[in-house]
Order: structure tokens, then sequence, then C-alpha cells
């Protein structure tokens, strides 16, 4: 829900649910051994070049081709028992190789035709289970399901997966398809017949909920996604390269003397960042967190690395940091050798805003073509919002109700002598145009004066009317929709300013104006000049919209963030109550990802925030304790909110869709707001 909310909790990005988690974000390429996920000949084959040295890379052949070479030729096709590692060595494959990622791992086969026959199958020679079979003549053993049935059905002949070995977690670890409906039955036959064959212990590695609840009910040795991931040492958020000032930041250190020419190395995640060359935290950050946001936008690279001590000694000197799928790497460079720093251009074309029709809107009332009058934001609502008055969203409760302030009625506060000369008086302070900290302190000063000011007469008994007749009067959220978010290419992700949970009727008009004043908020002027978009042409509607005192908050993208291509993943991130906080980075949310061909679920983390904020009766939030790792949605609610997902893309018709959604106090789904996402983009 836009910007943040700077009255206590300093940044909520008012209600931009952008939950977490400790990933990385291989934008354009795979990101399986970031999210613990199972090696997948499909992905390596998909993102290998056809000349590239299979081996060595640890990249694999084309479906349905042995790897070619005259060793692994004349190895064995499979063994039914590993002695020693040498025996795994021989058969496995490795993705990643010489990297902190490497993951050795072969396939495996359990024949249940032929006495539970383990088979470790030689897996530079045979990529699928599919070739091994092919090789044995064994493909036309199967019934019209084909080698379908050996994922789904209890009677399967075969038992197929892959045995690894997890270097952070110094474990052996077995899994098996994220989509494998394994029963309690197949598995126990697997860890039976395995730790039988195998030199050594073996631990059930989970890939769904589903398959992580079988292996609780037998009370196996589990090693869950989760754990993998929370075991990584370095997480890429942002691959590239660039060259700046090694900048190292201690906690509660301001960001704000900070120059695009800096590295930041920063031992907490900030609330906010100005522009900058690359970033590195010490802490995991989420995914969608603010500073990952404006990290993708601005095209630098980003990392979280868990041991930096080696680089602290550099702080001030120029270094050359590198930010890779497989690892971070920061060394002394020269300033003559700096990234090119991408300055503000000539001004974009911005949708030009309608300022004459001073009408309030109600939701109920808005269509697409409004963004004119009262921005993407409120537009988008009201879509959805007819939508559903016409039944095309199914089994999601009504967006909650609200009406716009429109863009005509910020024009008109702004117009004001004594605003206009506010204005202007801040861009006229000496070094304005060259110091961000001079800009900071100097806006800030502007926004205490916005927010001081007589309105226009007659504006706020108008609020007060419709506020009164539309919602009685009840605790309202007070949202940015301007002009400059929520648009295809430039999301305005938490640049301006939410006021939750108003109740008060003298205190509507003080959040309007905050929410108004926040045009000038320190990140948002700055990600305008960063982007060229002309602060001059920014308008600012407010969309007022009854609060909802959430069991559960979080944000949904209908594609897969960990990897782009997977368009038919759902990524949902969750906490308990309103998530004001969570797109601070600070604290992780529950993840997980819905695969609809598998249709599994795979938890990537649970969240670790003792607190959940809710609304309070006199206004505002209260915070209340709760406990710590616990579900906070279960698998129907995580299916349902990709259904709700889809339904949401194919109305909007923008693409990958950005959702914010909450779970009412009647355990109805509630969406709060859908943009288009934005992936990543490289700078001029």
């Amino acid at each position: 829900m836009g910007g943040y909310w700077r009255q206590g909790f300093g940044r909520g990005q008012g209600f931009r649910f952008a939950c977490g988690l400790v990933l990385g974000l291989a934008w354009g390429g795979t990101a399986s051994a970031q999210l613990g996920q199972k090696p997948s000949g499909y992905q390596t084959a998909r993102l290998a070049a056809p000349t590239a040295a299979p081996l060595a890379q640890g990249l694999v052949a084309q479906p349905g081709r042995p790897v070619p070479g005259s060793t692994a030729d004349a190895l064995p096709g499979w063994l039914f028992r590993l002695k020693d590692r040498a025996d795994f060595d021989m058969l496995a494959r490795v993705h990643d190789a010489g990297t902190p990622l490497a993951l050795p791992h072969l396939i495996f086969a359990i024949d249940r035709g032929q006495a539970d026959k383990v088979y470790f199958i030689h897996s530079r020679r045979f990529q699928f289970h599919e070739q091994f079979l092919k090789a044995r003549d064994h493909v036309s053993d199967f019934g019209p399901g084909g080698l379908n049935e050996n994922y789904r059905s209890p009677q399967r002949r075969y038992l197929f997966g892959t045995l690894a070995w997890r270097a952070q977690a110094k474990a052996w670890a077995y899994e098996f398809w994220e989509g494998d409906q394994l029963t309690p039955e197949l598995l126990a036959l697997a860890q039976q017949r395995l730790s039988q064959q195998f030199f050594a212990p073996v631990l059930f590695k989970p890939n769904s909920a589903a398959q992580e609840a079988v292996g609780q009910g037998l009370k196996l040795s589990l090693l869950t996604q989760a754990n993998v991931i929370a075991q990584q040492g370095f997480l890429p958020l942002n691959p590239g390269r660039a060259v700046g000032r090694l900048r190292v930041l201690s906690p509660g250190q301001s960001v704000d003397g900070l120059e695009p020419d800096d590295i930041a190395l920063l031992q907490e995640v900030p609330l906010s960042l100005p522009p900058v060359a690359g970033v590195i935290t010490t802490r995991p950050s989420t995914t969608l967190s603010h500073v990952n946001l404006l990290a993708k936008g601005w095209g630098i690279p980003n990392a979280y690395v868990r041991e930096v001590k080696d680089w602290l000694a550099l702080d001030g000197q120029w270094v050359d940091l590198q930010v890779q799928r497989t690892g971070v790497s920061v060394v002394p460079s020269r300033a003559e050798a700096r990234s090119a720093v991408h300055r503000p251009g000539t001004p974009k074309a911005w949708p030009q805003p309608d300022l004459k029709r001073a009408a309030l809107l109600p939701l109920g009332q808005m269509r697409a073509a409004d963004r004119q009058r009262c921005g993407s934001k409120a537009a988008n609502l009201g879509e959805l919002t007819h939508a559903q008055q016409r039944g095309g969203l199914k089994d999601v409760a009504p967006v909650p109700d609200g009406f716009c302030i429109p863009f005509a009625d910020f024009a008109a506060f702004m117009a004001q002598p004594q605003a206009q000369q506010a204005v202007q008086a801040a861009q006229a302070t000496p070094g304005f145009a060259q110091s961000r900290q001079v800009r900071t302190q100097a806006l800030a000063q502007l926004r205490e004066a916005l927010v001081a000011m007589p309105l226009p007469e007659g504006q706020a008994a108008r609020w007060q009317a419709a506020w009164q007749r539309q919602l009685a009067g009840d605790g309202v959220f007070v949202r940015s929709s301007s002009n400059s978010e929520d648009l295809p290419g430039f999301s305005g992700a938490g640049l301006y300013t939410t006021v939750p949970n108003v109740k008060q009727a003298d205190a509507l008009a003080q959040a309007v104006k905050t929410v108004w004043a926040s045009v000038f908020n320190a990140e948002a002027w700055e990600a305008r000049r960063w982007h060229g978009v002309p602060h001059d042409k920014v308008v600012m509607g407010v969309l007022v919209q009854r609060a909802i005192d959430a069991r559960a908050s979080g944000v949904m993208l209908t594609l897969n963030p960990f990897d782009t291509a997977q368009s038919a993943v759902t990524y949902v991130s969750a906490k308990r109550g309103l998530g004001i906080r969570v797109v601070e980075g600070r604290r992780l949310a529950e993840q997980v990802l819905y695969a609809r061909r598998s249709n599994a679920i795979q938890v990537l983390s649970r969240s670790d925030d003792p607190t959940a904020l809710l609304l309070d009766a006199q206004g505002g939030v209260r915070e209340q304790a709760v406990e710590p790792g616990r579900a906070v949605l279960s698998d129907e609610v995580v299916r349902q909110l990709a259904h709700m997902g889809e339904q949401v893309r194919s109305l909007l018709g923008h693409g990958p869709q950005d959702i914010e959604w909450a779970i009412d106090p009647q355990g109805r789904l509630v969406i709060l707001q859908a943009r288009p996402f934005v992936q990543a983009r490289g700078l001029p």
C-alpha cells in the first residue's frame, strides 16, 4: 500500500507487505541452489549453452541424450550398492562445481517389481530416469499413464529420486520431485532401502509441504529447504558488477551521506537507501524489501554476505564488487575504473493528470480510465471492485470499500501562494542541487510546512461527509495514489506515505496532508531524480479506505521471482496481523512457492517475527506477541491465493502482478492492492 508510515514504526512502507526471506534472487537465471531445491536436469539443460563443457561446468546433456565422453561411457551404468565416497563420485555429477554452491548428486531408482532393488544411476550418462529405463527396455512396462504413474500412484513400480551431498548441512540427503505424491509406505521403503545400500546415514529432504508432513509422521530425520537456505553464507539478491568506493556503515549509522559512487556495506538492513553503485548487507534481507526493490530498479549488484571481516579494512577504498549466482567477491580497484553511474536524463513521458474534476470518487464507481484523476493504485482497485460486482472474482471478499480524493484537490492545495513559496524556498536552499544531505534536510522542513498549512475552504468538510456517508466513520487507511506509482516499468513502491487506522474526525485532514506532503519524501525525490521523472509533474491522489484488522497479510507474485521464466509458479509471503514493517527486511516472513503443474507447495521459510501488528481501538496500530516459527498459512489458503492471483492477472491484463492481500477477521481473502510486477532491467 504505497509509502510508509513515519509515526512510531519508521518505515512501514505503509502496508507494502513485501514479505521476505533469506534467498537469492537470481533474476533471469536459475536459483535452484540458493533455494535449496532438488537438482533438475530439465533446469540445467534449459540454461546450458550447447557448447558448454558439461562435466567441468556442472551442466548436463539435453533431454533424451546421454552426456558424451569416453570416460563416462566406460563406467558402469548403475550400481546396486555404494560402499564408499569413491563409488558415489564415480557416478555423480556436480552442479556449480568449484563454487560454494557445489552440489554433487546422482539420481536413483527403487524397483518394487524386483524385490525393491536399488539402482544408483550413473548420472553423467543418464540425465533423466527415463533414459535409464530406456537403457533397460522398461519403458513399455507402463500403462496409459506412462511415467507419470511413478510420481502419483501408490501402486507405482518405481520410486525415482535424487541423492546429494549437502555441504552446508554436512549431510547426505535424498529427495523427490515436489509433485511426487509420496505415501508413508513409499517413503518408509525409500528410507529403509537407501540406508541399507548406501555407505552413510541419509536424511530425507522434503520438497513440498505434503512430503514434509509424511516425513514428520514417520518421525524421520528431515533436512528441509528452509534448513538449507538458512545455512548459506551468502545470497545473491541482484547479480551484477560495480566499481565504487566501499563505505562500511555500522548499525544505526545514517545512510544519508552515501553518494552514487559508493558501494554500501551495511551491517543492518536500512529503512531506506539513496542511489548507490552497489549494496552488501551482513543480515539476511527480504526478497521484496524496499532496499532490494531499489537495487533491482537501479540495476546495481546487491547481496547478503554473512562473513565480511576481510572486507572491513577496505573501508573508504575503491573496490570491484561482483555478485554472481555462485558467489560474491570484493577486491581492491582503482577510481579510474569506477562504474558508469546513471544520471538524470531526459524526463520521461509521464501520464498527464486530470486536474479539473474535483468530485470524490467511490471505489465502486471507478474504472481504469480514472487513473487520470486518482492514480493507478485506486483505479486498479476500482477495476477489481467492478469485476467482483459482476462476478469476475470468485471466492474473494470484496476489496475494502473507500473513496478517492482526486488530483484536483492536491493541485488546489499546492496552488496556494504559501505552498508555492515553501516549495521554491526548499529548492533555493544553497547546495540543494548538489548535496543529497542538504536536499534531505530541506525536504523534511518542506513537508513540515505543508502539513501545517490550512486547507482550501470546503475540502475537509467534503472529505468528512464522504467518510461518514460511505464508510460510517469507520477506521480508515489514508493511502497514496499518485501518478508516479503502480505503473508498468516504474512501480514507485514504498516511496510515499500511508497513515494507518485513522479514527478521529479531526485526524483525517491531517492524514491527507501528510500523504500529500510525501510527494517530497527524500527517497521519493531521489528515486524520481534517478529515473528522470519530472518533480513538477507529480500529483498525489489519496485513497481513503476502510481498515481491515487482518489475521494475516502478505504479498503475492504471479510468477517465480527466483526464476522469472517460471510463470506457472506463484510466490506467496505472509505474516500474522498487519504487514506494515515487513518491507523493512528486518524480520523474515513465511514464504512459499506454489507450482500449478505439480500442485505442490514448497515452504522456503517460516516467519521469525515474535510480534504482530493489529488495529488499535483508539486509532493507529498496536503490537501483540505471537509464536514465531508456526505456520501462518494452510496449504488450502496458499492454493486459494494462487487462484486469486491468476484471476487478478487475467482481469488487469498487465502481465505478472504484485498483489497485496489480507485475511479478514471472518477468514476471507481480501485484495488490498494490485500493481504490475516490475522486473529487473539494467540501467543505461
